[in-house]
């Protein structure tokens, strides 16, 4: 049968979200492993090369819940109960390393428990400005952590990177792109803040064909790169980030830890 790709009706875990959504303890077994791990590059590949500089014709499947978004902080709206707590068990183990034509994007595992819920790491990628924009301020870079749970629902972690020192899990994976075997990436929890407060809304993929009922988790708090850092990656991409979207109505959540 063939698979359905990305497509679950996430609209009744927006708001009830953390008390409405079942947990799974069942491990993905590793064939779907494998296809979550490439299913979202998948999307950008189905339509070719990804033209930032004409996002007027990327193909579009349907619906008013876009990504990314600006986050007006005042306009957010209180977990009612703040019980949305994000654990992250990620590997050390990469399987593989590459700059994808739209992105470095790092093949990993691990687990991520989003209140209960148990999802495992597909892959992570970086852009640059950052996608999101947190009251109409761009980040240098943003880095997306791909989950997927088993009933195919995903669950993608933005990190905003900053200006300021050197970042040793990311320049780990710019040391890596260049390496025809990637090497563990000792450091990878450097790149996701200890403090895991966030915002959360329902959203889409940000490529081609950009399929909606993706759950965002945007952390509130930053991560520091160094200015050598973001100039090495805004050699190999300065402009792979999507237009900001509508909201639409939609409502986002801040969960403070």
């Amino acid at each position: 049968m063939k698979r359905k790709v990305l497509v679950m009706l996430l609209l009744n875990c927006t708001v009830v979200l953390f008390v409405g959504c079942s947990s799974s303890n069942t491990t993905i077994n590793s064939s779907e492993k494998e296809w979550a791990t490439t299913e979202a590059s998948k999307h950008a590949e189905k339509s070719g090369h990804v033209d930032y500089d004409d996002q007027a014709d990327w193909e579009f499947t349907s619906g008013k819940m876009q990504s990314p978004i600006d986050i007006i902080g005042d306009k957010t709206e209180k977990m009612t109960p703040d019980n949305g707590t994000i654990t992250l068990d990620y590997s050390k183990d990469i399987t593989s390393v590459e700059n994808n034509g739209h992105s470095i994007q790092v093949t990993g595992g691990g687990q991520a428990i989003i209140n209960g819920r148990n999802f495992e790491l597909s892959q992570f990628h970086f852009h640059a400005e950052s996608e999101h924009t947190v009251d109409g301020e761009h980040y240098p870079i943003e880095a997306h952590f791909v989950n997927m749970s088993q009933d195919g629902r995903i669950a993608v972690i933005g990190v905003f990177f900053t200006e300021g020192t050197e970042n040793k899990g990311f320049q780990e994976v710019l040391d890596d792109v260049n390496k025809e075997k990637p090497e563990p990436i000792k450091n990878l929890n450097d790149m996701i803040p200890t403090n895991k407060s966030y915002y959360h809304y329902l959203g889409s993929l940000t490529t081609p064909p950009l399929t909606e009922n993706v759950e965002w988790y945007v952390m509130k708090n930053n991560i520091e790169v160094s200015p050598e850092q973001i100039e090495s990656f805004k050699k190999l991409y300065s402009h792979n980030n999507r237009d900001i979207q509508p909201l639409n109505g939609r409502a986002i959540i801040e969960h403070n830890e």
